[in-house]
């Protein structure tokens, strides 16, 4: 296993978009979860998407078994790896929540996401996954599937008098990396 250099705002590559995984259960696919998994937990992320570490395809993993350190009060979201993903959202209630990305070290901005939303795609084995969730599982998800489609979340901020250093908006809150 091996921790990946982690691309930062500015790198074109977090601009593609991905493409779909497709070939499943390979060895390169079970080394690149593995990496991926390796590289989120090195940096105490909630998610990490295969772009931000140079890999041009649409797999993202997210979840932790315990509760993150970044963000000590929100609900453990279960560990999963999604490939191919499609979210659809259900209905139009938005939620605002600050969020970061490993991609944007040191900072932190609110995002409107949908409250609710199925998701579909599939495991490294190629077993279907489709799951309806909300809250702060929900917008994890959103994060994470919109670095497959080339965004990152400041371009989803709405209102920049909430956007600034994590150090100064959560004083004492690990900044080393936010996802």
């Amino acid at each position: 296993m091996t921790v990946r250099e982690i691309l930062k705002m500015g790198d074109p590559r977090l601009l593609r978009v991905a493409q779909p995984v497709a070939a499943f259960d390979t060895d390169e696919l079970h080394l690149l979860v593995r990496d991926m998994f390796e590289t989120m937990h090195a940096v105490s992320g909630a998610g990490l998407a295969a772009p931000q570490i140079g890999v041009d395809q649409q797999l993202v993993i997210f979840g932790t078994d315990t509760v993150n350190p970044r963000y000590p009060d929100a609900p453990v979201v279960p560990r999963t790896v999604l490939i191919n993903p499609v979210i659809t959202p259900i209905g139009d209630e938005e939620e605002e929540g600050w969020e970061g990305c490993l991609s944007v070290p040191g900072l932190r901005g609110v995002v409107p996401r949908f409250a609710h939303i199925r998701y579909t795609g599939f495991d490294p084995y190629g077993d279907p996954i489709d799951r309806t969730v909300s809250g702060f599982h929900a917008r994890v998800v959103q994060h994470e599937v919109d670095h497959l489609l080339g965004k990152l979340y400041p371009m989803r901020v709405r209102d920049f008098s909430r956007f600034g250093y994590t150090e100064i908006l959560f004083p004492g809150l690990d900044a080393a990396g936010d996802d």
